[in-house]
């Protein structure tokens, strides 16, 4: 091993990759802290919450919300399903499952609200101002570059079919 191939290396000290998904977790862990007094985890009560405005939703649409895989986000919604926070059901095509927030989800979204509160306020105040909605920003371009590509691959899945 030479210094060649160390210093090749030293260029992803500065991972952006590495670097958000650090943050991402000691934020994470923060909120997670502030509503522990709640029960709830920080993606529970992003979930409820996303659920309390927006209404009913497609898994699918849930999961690719929160930039997760299906299959991930069906298994973090036991345990609200498991302690009535949300429902399932239908919607018009019974194929598709779709998800909402029952009223006791929504009493303990509300009653989490102050510690989330709390919790908002000292994050925000470790940023300058507008870099978390730059964040929110790039973290939708790149969802939406992801959507994209996303829907390229299944039309050439599509015409490989035929």
């Amino acid at each position: 091993m030479g210094s060649l191939q160390n210093q090749d290396l030293r260029e992803c000290t500065a991972c952006a990759c590495f670097a958000v998904r650090r943050a991402a977790r000691v934020i994470t862990q923060h909120y997670d802290r502030a509503l522990r007094p709640s029960g709830l985890r920080a993606t529970q009560f992003t979930l409820l919450t996303m659920l309390g405005v927006g209404g009913p939703l497609p898994l699918s649409r849930v999961a690719d919300r929160l930039g997760m895989e299906r299959t991930t986000l069906t298994r973090n919604l036991k345990p609200l399903i498991d302690a009535g926070l949300i429902g399932v059901g239908h919607g018009d095509d019974l194929r598709v499952r779709t998800i909402f927030i029952t009223a006791k989800g929504h009493r303990a979204a509300v009653a989490a609200l102050p510690d989330w509160r709390r919790a908002q306020r000292d994050v925000a105040s470790q940023f300058p101002a507008g870099v978390l909605d730059s964040l929110a920003n790039v973290a939708q371009r790149l969802s939406s570059m992801r959507a994209q590509t996303k829907r390229a691959q299944q039309r050439q899945a599509k015409e490989m079919r035929k």
